[in-house]
């Protein structure tokens, strides 16, 4: 068996020190904001070159309180892509604000730039591009953009944790980023966590004040709030696992270099931008012979996956408002897309299996 992703061998890898700082984290028994949330913020805020770093309680809370945070309303609009997980236009929702839908890239899968300008109108308040898989977006267009028509842009980092373009990691180049500590991601705790940066203090002391039930002291509610705390536990492992995110991201870029120099004959593989530093999420191809090689790879046990079958404006909870949006690229994305198993700890016969039995597939 291949799985999608091996988290008990890069547990097993880090068992020691992921112990002792669990049970550090134990004994000090400060489990909610305790030294750890703080230290691994101001560690966070480091790596990513970001002013401020604020963790929350999940990669969904993070894309809320950001959009919170960046002023959006009920009656406003944020333009975003159709094409990545659902919770990047549900933070929009939650707001009370529309996400304007706009087609993707056939090569990078993320959104055009050209696009968004486009479908700026009096009520576009923010945009949300989405490093998907883990190549940057084109954050210098898009920053113009906003920059020009004086809209707040929020960074959808899920995906990209460590990815770059040039100097500037993704989630310090918006007003905000949002990451995920989503067990499966490049930098993943062993539950749910999630991170907003930014660039200035009074946006990180709203976030700080919204993630915490809308208080600055204890007792004293000022607005409306969540209560979006990462925990210390959590903390404590990330920390850990932050000091090995580059040379994870660096393995999963050895994976799926040998993935696409062994099956660029076979499928469209992944475009790598020059413009930034892919991380490779996930690893996917696009191929008309998908069920095929499903078919193949399920005979072998080896997984796979779709990210992403339906794209959001034909998914039934947009499907009034989006009734007759076409967005031709997202659509034939979804309808040959196909990820492959990809970790950093995944050895190179184990690629070179995966190869072999996509070739297998396609030969009949």
């Amino acid at each position: 068996m291949i799985p999608m992703v091996d988290l008990k061998t890069q547990y097993h890898q880090l068992k020691g020190e992921i112990d002792k700082a669990v049970l550090d984290a134990l004994e000090s028994t400060q489990f909610i904001l305790g030294p750890n949330v703080t230290n691994l913020e101001k560690e966070l805020a480091e790596y990513l070159g970001s002013p401020f770093a604020i963790s929350c309680a999940s990669g969904t809370d993070a894309l809320y309180l950001a959009v919170l945070a960046a002023g959006v309303k009920p009656g406003d609009e944020v333009i975003t892509t159709p094409f990545t997980f659902i919770a990047t236009a549900e933070a929009i929702c939650y707001a009370g604000a529309t996400p304007i839908f706009v087609d993707v890239d056939p090569r990078t899968f993320n959104i055009v730039p050209e696009l968004i300008e486009k479908a700026i109108t009096p009520l576009t308040k923010a945009v949300i591009p989405v490093h998907l898989f883990g190549q940057p977006s084109d954050m210098t267009a898009i920053r113009e953009i906003c920059d020009r028509h004086k809209l707040m842009l929020i960074e959808d980092c899920a995906q990209s944790f460590g990815s770059g373009l040039g100097k500037d990691k993704t989630g310090s180049i918006g007003d905000f980023g949002c990451f995920s500590f989503f067990p499966s991601k490049n930098l993943g705790g062993y539950g749910d966590g999630g991170l907003v940066s930014c660039k200035t203090a009074d946006n990180a002391d709203i976030v700080k004040m919204l993630r915490n039930h809308g208080s600055k002291v204890r007792y004293h509610h000022d607005v409306i709030g969540l209560n979006s705390r990462l925990d210390d536990l959590q903390a404590a492992i990330l920390r850990v696992k932050l000091r090995y995110i580059d040379r994870f991201n660096q393995e999963r870029r050895r994976v799926a270099h040998r993935y696409s120099e062994g099956m660029k004959d076979l499928v469209t593989v992944p475009f790598e931008d020059q413009k930034g530093n892919h991380i490779y999420h996930q690893y996917t191809v696009l191929t008309n012979r998908r069920d095929e090689i499903m078919a193949k790879l399920s005979e072998k046990q080896i997984a796979c996956a779709i990210y992403y079958p339906i794209p959001l404006h034909r998914q039934n909870v947009f499907a009034k408002q989006c009734s007759n949006v076409s967005l031709p690229v997202a659509e034939m994305i979804a309808e040959t897309c196909l990820s492959l198993p990809i970790y950093p700890e995944m050895s190179n016969d184990q690629v070179d299996q995966v190869i072999d039995t996509v070739r297998e597939a396609l030969a009949g």
